[in-house]
C-alpha cells in the first residue's frame, strides 16, 4: 500500500511538472524576476536536477552534496529541458517499479561531507527532498511564467488561463 501511494503521488507530480515545462518560452530562458533570483532556464534546469536527486534516492544509500558541482549551467533550449526531464522520468519510473516496500523503508542519508543533513527512510526522502522540493520550485516557475504573461496550464484543475478569466 505504501508503494502504491508513493508511486501514484510521484507519477502525478511528474506529469504536472512536465505540463508547466512545456510552456517555457525560449526567448526568456535567461530572464530573472529579481537580481537574486535564478533565471527561468536555471530554475527549469534545477527541476531536472531534483529528478536526479530522486533517482539517487533509489540508486544509493546516501547522497553527498560535497561531491557534486554547486551550480549546473542552465539549459538554453526548451527541447533540451524536456528531453532530459523525460529521460529522467523514464529512469525514475523504472526504479519505482523495481523497488519494494522494504527498499522504501531503508534509511537514506543526505550529507555534505562529514555533516549529516538528514537521515530518513527512502519513501520519506522521496516525498520531502524529491517531490515536495520539486513542487516548491515548480510553483516558482509558475510565478515566473505569470510575470512573463505566459498562459499557465492547469495543475490540479483548470487554470484561470484555461477558463478564459
Amino acid at each position: 500500500m505504501v508503494k502504491q501511494l508513493i508511486v501514484g503521488d510521484a507519477l502525478q507530480e511528474l506529469a504536472i511538472t512536465r505540463r508547466i515545462l512545456e510552456r517555457l518560452p525560449e526567448e526568456h530562458l535567461t530572464w530573472k524576476p529579481h537580481v537574486k533570483s535564478m533565471s527561468l532556464g536555471g530554475l527549469a534546469t534545477h527541476l531536472i536536477n531534483l529528478l536526479n536527486w530522486q533517482i539517487a534516492i533509489f540508486r544509493y544509500p546516501e547522497f553527498d552534496l560535497s561531491t557534486v558541482p554547486n551550480r549546473r549551467e542552465a539549459l538554453e533550449r526548451r527541447e533540451d529541458v524536456l528531453k532530459e526531464f523525460d529521460a529522467n522520468v523514464v529512469e525514475l519510473e523504472r526504479l519505482l517499479a523495481e523497488c519494494d516496500e522494504n527498499a522504501l523503508s531503508e534509511e537514506w542519508t543526505l550529507r555534505n561531507g562529514d555533516h549529516i543533513i538528514l537521515r530518513q527512510p527512502r519513501a520519506i526522502a522521496l516525498r520531502t527532498i524529491g517531490i515536495s522540493h520539486m513542487i516548491h520550485h515548480r510553483a516558482q516557475l509558475g510565478v515566473y511564467l505569470r510575470l512573463l504573461d505566459i498562459p499557465l496550464p492547469g495543475l490540479y484543475g483548470p487554470s484561470a488561463d484555461e477558463e478564459g478569466k
